[in-house]
C-alpha cells in the first residue's frame, strides 16, 4: 500500500484549507472532538488488539495480549479522556486543573503534581502508592506558574499550521497520540504517515478518527522513505514530528549524502528548515542503588526489570539496555541470578522489527541459533565502556542488555558515579529508571542525596522503583528527551508530546512507585490474568463506573 504523490498533494491541499478553522477552535470544541475520538477508538479496540497480536505472534486470548491492549487502545483512550477533561477545564478557567498543589523542591525548582489524577479514572485506587510530578525549569516560580500553562490557548499571532507526523512502527498508540497531541492540543492539522512496519493500523485509525477526517483535520498516507521524503519537503507542510532513530532524524534534517550532510552541519545549513519535534530513543539505564532489600522486594524489582526488557519483544525506546549496580553490593549476584531466572521462563517473542537479527548478533556478540524468527533474552554481565563501548553508546533495539558495576565505597558516591555514567557515557536523554531502598530514603541525609541525584540526571522521565514505560502508558506527563537538544545534536529528541497539564517550561518528569506492588501489575509478563485485567481497565476508561472496580481487583488478585 503506497500513497501516490498526487494523492499527497490533494491531502495537503485539504489540510491547508482546514487549518485556519482548527486553529480558531475553542478548547471546548476540541474537547468535543476528543470525546468523539474516544468512542471511535473504543469501537475498533477489539480489531486493533487482534491485528496487533496476530502481527506480533501473540495469542489474543493469552496474558501476553495485555501488552497490545495496554500499549494500544487503552493508552489512547486514557489519553483522550484526560485530554478532553483538560480542554474542558481550559475553556472554563484558562488552564487544566492540577491533581495537587505545586510546591518548591529542594533545588528551588517548582514541582507540579500530575498523577494520580482526579475524577473518573480512579487512579488513586488502581495505582496505590504511585505518584508523578513535573519538575519545571529554573526561573519559573509558584507565582509565575500560571503563565506557563495552556499557552496554546492564549491570544497570539500564530499562523494556521499543517504538521507531518511520521508514525512510529513499534508501539501502536504512539502514532495515534502523537497525532492527537499535534491536532487537538497544538491546533495543527495533521498528515499522518503510517510506518510500513505497522501500516495495518491505518484502516483502523481511519475508522477510529473518522470525525477528524470528515472535518478535514487529518489525512493518512502510506509508503516508505520516498513518500516520507516527498511529504517532508512539501511546501504545504509547516512542521514535522519524527518518532524513530537518530539516523532517520539526521537524514531528514541534514540529508542522506554523507559529504553533503557533513558540509551542511559544519555550516549550520540544514536541508529542512521547518519546525521539527522528535522522539529518538535511548540506551535506557536501570540504576540499582545498593542497600538491603527484602527477598520479596528483590524479586518484585527483578520482575519489574524483566517487564522492561521483554515488553513488545524489547522493541521499545525505553526497554532497559544497561543495568548499573555497585560491585560491593552484597545482593548483586543474587539479584542478577533472579533476573536471569525469570527471563529464562519468559517465552521468546517474534522478532518482528526489521533488522533485529543483525542487531542482536552485533550487540549480543553471538550467532543466532535457529532461523532468527525469535531471539533469546540476553543479559551481558559486568561490561564496561572501555571494552564494550557500543552497548553504552548505541541503542540496540533488540533483546540484548548489559550490566555494569561501579566500584565505589558508599551509597552517596554510588549515586554520584551512577549519575555521571548515565549523563555522560550512556547515549540518550529520554528516560532512566532507579531502584532505591526504602530505608535509605527514610533518613534525612539519604533522601536529600537522592533528591540531588534526581536533580542531576539529565533525562526527560526518571522512574523510581518502576519502569518508565508505565509513565508513558499513563499519558498524563510530558514525554520526550531532556531539554537542550538541537538539530545538530538532537539527543533523544526535541519537544514534548502528551503533556496533559499543558505545562510550558517542563524540565523532567519524576514517576515514583513502591518497591513491591500487590496485586501483581498487569504489565508483568508473569501475570496470569493480565489480559483480563487490561480489558476491564480499558472498559473502565471508556465508560467509567465505580462498580467496575471490584471486578478489576478480583481479576488482578488472581494474577
Amino acid at each position: 500500500m503506497q500513497t501516490t504523490f498526487s494523492e499527497i498533494d490533494q491531502s495537503l491541499s485539504e489540510l491547508r484549507a482546514a487549518a485556519p478553522r482548527l486553529q480558531q477552535m475553542s478548547a471546548a470544541e476540541r474537547a468535543r472532538l476528543a470525546r468523539q475520538c474516544l468512542l471511535g477508538v473504543a469501537a475498533v479496540a477489539d480489531d486493533w488488539i487482534d491485528v496487533s497480536c496476530a502481527t506480533k505472534g501473540l495469542d489474543p486470548r493469552s496474558p501476553l495480549a495485555a501488552e497490545e491492549i495496554i500499549a494500544g487502545p487503552m493508552a489512547t483512550v486514557r489519553f483522550l479522556r484526560l485530554l478532553a477533561d483538560a480542554l474542558h477545564a481550559t475553556q472554563n478557567q484558562g488552564r487544566p486543573t492540577l491533581p495537587g498543589s505545586p510546591y518548591v523542591g529542594a533545588g528551588d525548582q517548582v514541582i507540579v503534581p500530575v498523577f494520580p489524577t482526579r475524577g473518573p479514572m480512579y487512579d488513586r485506587l488502581l495505582f496505590i502508592g504511585f505518584r508523578c510530578a513535573v519538575w519545571m525549569r529554573s526561573g519559573i516560580t509558584l507565582d509565575s506558574l500560571a503563565q506557563h500553562m495552556a499557552g496554546e490557548f492564549r491570544p497570539s499571532q500564530r499562523e494556521p499550521c499543517v504538521c507531518l507526523v511520521l508514525g512510529a512502527g513499534n508501539v501502536s498508540s504512539i502514532a495515534a497520540t502523537d497525532m492527537l497531541t499535534k491536532l487537538l492540543q497544538e491546533g495543527r492539522t495533521v498528515l499522518l504517515k503510517m510506518n510500513p512496519v505497522n501500516a495495518y493500523l491505518g484502516p483502523l485509525f481511519a475508522r477510529a478518527f473518522d470525525v477528524l477526517l470528515r472535518e478535514g483535520f487529518l489525512r493518512l498516507v502510506y509508503g516508505g522513505a520516498e513518500v516520507g521524503s516527498y511529504a517532508t519537503q512539501h511546501d504545504s507542510v509547516d512542521a514535522v514530528h519524527i518518532t524513530g532513530s537518530t539516523a532517520t532524524h539526521r537524514a531528514i534534517v541534514w540529508g542522506t549524502d554523507p559529504d553533503d550532510r557533513a558540509h551542511r552541519m559544519a555550516n549550520q545549513d540544514p536541508l529542512l528548515t521547518k519546525t521539527i519535534t522528535s522522539e529518538l530513543g535511548n540506551v535506557t539505564p536501570w540504576i540499582i542503588v545498593p542497600g538491603q532489600y527484602s527477598q520479596r522486594q528483590l524479586r518484585a524489582q527483578a520482575e519489574n526489570l524483566t517487564a522492561s526488557i521483554v515488553n513488545n519483544a524489547s522493541f521499545n525506546c525505553v526497554a532497559t539496555k544497561m543495568i548499573v549496580t555497585s560491585r560491593s553490593w552484597p545482593q548483586r549476584e543474587q539479584f542478577l541470578d533472579c533476573l536471569e531466572s525469570i527471563l529464562s521462563r519468559v517465552p521468546r517473542r517474534k522478532a518482528y522489527y526489521p533488522g533485529a537479527a543483525e542487531r542482536f548478533e552485533r550487540f549480543a556478540a553471538q550467532t543466532i541459533d535457529g532461523d532468527g524468527q525469535t531471539l533469546p533474552w540476553t543479559l551481558r554481565r559486568d561490561v564496561n565502556p572501555r571494552d564494550h563501548a557500543h552497548l553504552f553508546e548505541e541503542e540496540s533495539f533488540a533483546c540484548v542488555l548489559g550490566e555494569t558495576a561501579l566500584s565505589v565505597p558508599s551509597t552517596e558516591e554510588f549515586l554520584d558515579a551512577a549519575a555521571e555514567l548515565a549523563n555522560n557515557r550512556l547515549w540518550g536523554t529520554l528516560a532512566a529508571n532507579a531502584t532505591v531502598p526504602s530505608a535509605y530514603r527514610r533518613t534525612p541525609h539519604g533522601e536529600a542525596h537522592f533528591q540531588k541525584f534526581l536533580g542531576t540526571l539529565r533525562y526527560g522521565t526518571i522512574s523510581v522503583n518502576q519502569w518508565a514505560g508505565v509513565a508513558f502508558g499513563l499519558m498524563g506527563s510530558p514525554w520526550g528527551g531532556f531539554p537542550g537538544a538541537s538539530l545538530a545534536d538532537p539527543h533523544s529528541g526535541i519537544g514534548w508530546v502528551h503533556n496533559i497539564s499543558m505545562l510550558d517550561g517542563a524540565e523532567k518528569t519524576v514517576f515514583e512507585g513502591p518497591l513491591f506492588v500487590w496485586p501483581k501489575p498487569s504489565w508483568f509478563p508473569t501475570n496470569r490474568t493480565a489480559h483480563i485485567v487490561a480489558r476491564r481497565v480499558l472498559d473502565l476508561y471508556t465508560h467509567p463506573a465505580w462498580w467496575k472496580l471490584p471486578l478489576i481487583t478480583l481479576s488482578a488478585a488472581r494474577g
